[in-house]
């Protein structure tokens, strides 16, 4: 065990950006490599919404997931958040928080839900002819 200039002790060959920051982990350590979220191809859009499923069997088993997964779980289990909440709360960045939630996803952990596609929602002018449907009433 080595010290850095500021006297803070590290192994040998890992690299640090400074004493309070800690050990440097490289995204793709954290999700095996992958950057897309698990065999299925599922994207998820930033503000799709997540939540735990308490129900689901790898919910409370903390030998299944990494630290990551927990904390990802962790953050959903007192509210129902996006994609980017997500990420922002669990300090990762946003693909590989895409990845752990595709692991999350097939392990029945979360559900999420998609916001729709804009060429799905209702057309403008149908809305208005409802509103005025309804003040006719």
């Amino acid at each position: 065990m080595t010290e850095d200039m500021e006297g803070v002790p590290y192994e040998p060959g890992s690299q640090w950006y400074d004493g309070e920051a800690g050990p440097l982990v490289r995204p793709y350590a954290m999700t095996g490599g992958r950057t897309k979220p698990g065999p299925t191809g599922v994207r998820f859009d930033l503000i799709a919404l997540v939540t735990l499923d308490v129900g689901a069997p790898g919910a409370d088993d903390d030998t299944a997931l990494g630290p990551e997964h927990r904390a990802l779980i962790d953050l959903c289990r007192t509210e129902t958040q996006s994609v980017a909440e997500l990420s922002a709360g669990a300090d990762l960045p946003v693909g590989v928080v895409r990845v752990l939630l595709g692991d999350l996803l097939e392990l029945g952990c979360v559900t999420v839900s998609r916001p729709v596609p804009p060429a799905q929602l209702p057309d403008e002018r149908i809305l208005r002819e409802v509103i005025e449907g309804l003040r006719a009433l």
